[in-house]
């Protein structure tokens, strides 16, 4: 059986100061406390209660996707034009966030940015807003973030996303906007959710695919696209948002993993290109 390989995992991760990956161990934090997984074991503060241990454990899980089972979907890809990214990224899964409101913040934050500006902006918030748990802190609660004003989310640098960050927090505060999406068909929650003012197709598939794990994937994805034309030998402007839906969805269950391998797939190759 295909084990997790955590090196890889946090590899992948937005870096927003809530969580660290040392000598082998990943560590999350929590308002309470932080809690880590050591590719055998749970870690856990003493003074935590069976009740706090059990939440984290199920958290770290779902965050760092326990629970995959990569040996049949590499099987999956094993004759396709993707068999190589079963080597390329072995013990890979696709990092997913603690809640559905951490992970609507980061969509947001994404917006329109590449990853690395947005990860910068993320944690920004993250320093000026979340509780300091040891050398991390814990994801801003929404409540905290609602309370910041206009000249303290300046200091972000999140720019016009703040503002969507900030009216989508009040929403969800006063329960008009719903993200325990889980009991909703995709179709039926990317319907839902483009209602709202600041959620686009794009980010309402990466959130469901991020927040929920739901098994979607984000098609018009510059990178996603981009990552499609280099495997299959076409050029990007060849490859539209419904090219990387006839080329994904074949694979059923395991299409929103195999979309997230090729992203990865695609961001290591352009850093490999950029340094080069």
């Amino acid at each position: 059986m295909a084990g997790v390989d955590l090196r890889k995992i946090a590899g992948e991760m937005v870096r927003n100061g809530t969580w660290k990956f040392e000598n082998g161990t990943f560590y999350q934090a929590f308002e309470g406390g932080i809690a880590g997984y050591d590719g055998e074991g749970f870690l856990f503060p003493h003074s935590w209660s069976g009740a706090e241990r059990k939440g984290a454990e199920e958290k770290l899980r779902f965050v760092l996707g326990l629970d995959t089972d990569l040996d049949s979907f590499y099987a999956e890809i094993s004759d396709s034009p993707f068999a190589f990214l079963a080597d390329e990224f072995r013990g890979l899964t696709p990092p997913a966030s603690p809640t559905p409101y951490q992970a609507l913040v980061e969509t947001i934050a994404q917006q329109q940015v590449n990853f690395d500006f947005a990860q910068r902006t993320i944690a920004n918030l993250v320093r000026l807003a979340g509780k300091p748990v040891g050398d991390l802190h814990a994801f801003p609660s929404p409540e905290r973030i609602a309370s910041l004003d206009g000249e303290e989310l300046k200091k972000t640098k999140l720019g016009y996303r703040a503002g969507y960050i900030k009216s989508l927090t009040e929403l969800y505060l006063s329960k008009k906007l719903n993200l325990e999406l889980r009991d909703l068909e995709a179709e039926e929650a990317i319907k839902y959710l483009t209602k709202f003012r600041g959620i686009g197709r794009w980010s309402a598939e990466l959130f469901l695919a991020y927040g929920l794990r739901k098994n979607v994937y984000p098609a018009g994805d510059l990178g996603l696209r981009r990552g499609i034309a280099k495997i299959l030998g076409r050029r990007l402007k060849e490859v539209k948002e419904r090219d990387v839906r006839e080329v994904i969805e074949p694979y059923g269950k395991w299409k929103g993993l195999l979309a997230f391998y090729v992203l990865c797939y695609d961001r290591k190759t352009e850093l490999e290109r950029r340094k080069g």
